[in-house]
């Protein structure tokens, strides 16, 4: 399953580091995908086992490629 994610809430993040941080931290993010939308966090993402996902920040006009494994926690 390919997915995108945007930061929940209202969220905007200026590096990939920013996103990797809260990732991490287990915040929710909006996924987006051509066959569910929905909030998913870190843990949600292991559970169905994702490789690998693209976020979206920068006013969602960058996006920076997340490999799951390499996450801390």
């Amino acid at each position: 399953m390919h997915l995108t994610l945007i930061p929940a809430y209202g969220r905007d993040y200026k590096s990939k580091a920013a996103i990797l941080a809260d990732l991490e931290a287990g915040k929710d993010f909006l996924a987006v995908s051509y066959d569910r939308d929905g909030y998913i966090n870190i843990e949600g993402l292991r559970e169905h086992g994702i490789k690998s996902v693209n976020v979206r920040y920068g006013k969602l006009r960058k996006v920076a490629v997340i490999k799951v494994p390499e996450l801390k926690a």
